[in-house]
């Protein structure tokens, strides 16, 4: 670790960061996590505690004088989205963030950074330990599982908390206050098929793409973002004029990241060599060309190996192809009352052919419930006529927009106060556990603020030194005129 990020300022922010970096925390495994959050509270004196999920909740009474405001609910998740990028030698189950400065940025050596959103923990954390910041009374609120579930906002129960407003700090733009998000749903497409032995004769060759960009699959959707997954299909699709099989193919990893790289290994017929080779390089440089702007390193590379010994049927590959071809991914639809804002979108994150089995699996997101349920039965027709049978799952509602709340006037006067402008009073494209814990906390007056990230969910993830100390004078002024 960089120790020049230890002496950045807000100190106590940076330090309590560079702590949680060296804790391992995948979604889904935050045992280790869960411990580190829980010695933090004990160790302060403070009310410490578990719900049945896992989340963690410690309380600090208020300050003296602000004993009669309401009690502040600071919320954030715990886990981290784990993303490297192919070339980076990394066990995010065994060690911790390597963390580096480049310029006004800090990032990580060759993997996410979990600024997304350790910033937001850090920042609590620094609340917590404080002896000098004035605040009402506290409620941190450490969630589990936000990145492949929210499966803690859905588990955290009512009547655990008692804070009246919550500050959810998992935002990416410190110019924006957010009062709304994205609900989401995961769309699952299987089919098996029977392996063939390969021909004797037949030729084999790896198709890699990679290089691409990737990132979150809410807030960059609009961005027109190659996906890996579609660019190896439209490749295969092209090898399918010569007799081209299919032994096996690696797409993507994450629901909620927009994949950066895919991986096939294909047979063909050896007299078909050339004119293949042909086809798909050109197919390859018009894809290359056609995302030269917005992927300048996209590299799609087509090489000799050995043949596979397995392959799938040409039926049921022409079947895969297609309906991966049919299926959408990107923007689906625009918002009709806000303003560029991404209504409806699907992520095709995760393409696995192999031994037999097919799983293709996309996270459809919307901020209207009926729009989200008309693209994932939109998919579903897509894949089932392909074949495939197709489950819904992990379900989650989006946070529907209160421009009335008390919290949001506050902070709005806040911020023009402080930097001389107009924040931006946005609803966002991502799923915020805002929605859910809205469900069983109806009367909670909720807003999402923080620091600005680039890049979430993907190597180049990365947060901004001076916007850290920007969001962190806003929280504090925020802290001492809550109502």
């Amino acid at each position: 670790m960089n120790k020049e990020i230890l002496q950045l300022e807000p100190v106590s922010v940076w330090n309590n960061f560079s702590k949680l970096n060296a804790v391992p925390r995948p979604s889904k495994k935050e045992e280790r996590v869960i411990a580190f959050a829980m010695d933090f509270g004990m160790a302060l004196g403070l009310e410490t505690f578990t719900d049945e999920v896992g989340n963690v909740i410690i309380r600090k009474p208020a300050t003296k004088g602000m004993e009669h405001k309401k009690m502040v609910t600071l919320q954030s998740h715990l886990d981290m989205v784990h993303q490297k990028n192919a070339d980076t030698t990394f066990d995010f189950d065994t060690e911790g963030i390597r963390m580096r400065i480049d310029g006004d940025w800090v990032k990580a050596e060759g993997t996410t950074l979990g600024a997304d959103n350790g910033m937001g923990v850090a920042a609590i954390m620094a609340l917590l330990e404080s002896a000098a910041i004035e605040h009402p009374a506290l409620e941190a609120l450490f969630t589990i599982d936000e990145e492949t579930g929210m499966t803690g906002a859905f588990g955290l129960k009512g009547g655990i908390l008692k804070g009246e407003l919550l500050l959810n700090l998992d935002t990416e733009e410190d110019d924006e206050i957010d009062i709304g998000c994205a609900g989401g749903i995961d769309v699952t497409a299987k089919r098996s098929y029977n392996e063939k032995s390969s021909v004797h004769g037949d030729i084999g060759y790896r198709i890699v793409v990679n290089g691409l960009k990737g990132g979150h699959s809410g807030m960059d959707i609009i961005k027109g973002l190659g996906n890996a997954n579609k660019i190896m299909n439209r490749v295969l699709f092209a090898g399918m004029a010569f007799h081209m099989r299919i032994g096996n193919l690696e797409g993507g990893s994450l629901r909620n990241a927009i994949p950066r790289e895919s991986t096939c290994l294909i047979n063909i017929d050896k007299k078909q060599e050339i004119a293949f080779v042909e086809a798909v390089t050109k197919v390859a440089d018009a894809i290359k060309k056609e995302l030269t702007f917005i992927e300048p390193n996209l590299e799609i590379n087509i090489s000799p190996v050995k043949a596979s010994k397995k392959v799938m049927g040409l039926g049921a590959q022409g079947k895969f192809i297609k309906g991966m071809y049919a299926a959408l991914n990107g923007v689906y639809a625009m918002s009709a009352t806000i303003p560029d804002l991404v209504e409806t979108s699907n992520n095709i994150a995760r393409v696995q052919v192999k031994e037999g089995a097919i799983t293709i699996g996309c996270l459809t997101r919307s901020s209207v419930e009926t729009s989200k349920m008309d693209l994932a039965n939109s998919l579903k027709s897509v894949f089932e006529l392909a074949g495939f049978e197709v489950d819904f799952s992990g379900s989650y509602p989006g946070w529907n927009p209160n421009p009335n709340s008390k919290i949001l006037a506050v902070t709005k006067g806040i911020y023009k106060d402080l930097f001389k402008e107009e924040a931006r009073v946005v609803a966002c494209h991502a799923g915020l556990e805002c929605g859910i814990l809205g469900q069983n906390y109806p009367d909670m007056d909720m807003i999402s603020f923080g620091p600005t990230i680039l890049g979430a969910h993907s190597p180049d993830e990365r947060v901004s030194i001076s916007s850290v100390q920007k969001f962190w004078k806003f929280l504090l002024e925020v802290l001492k005129h809550t109502p």
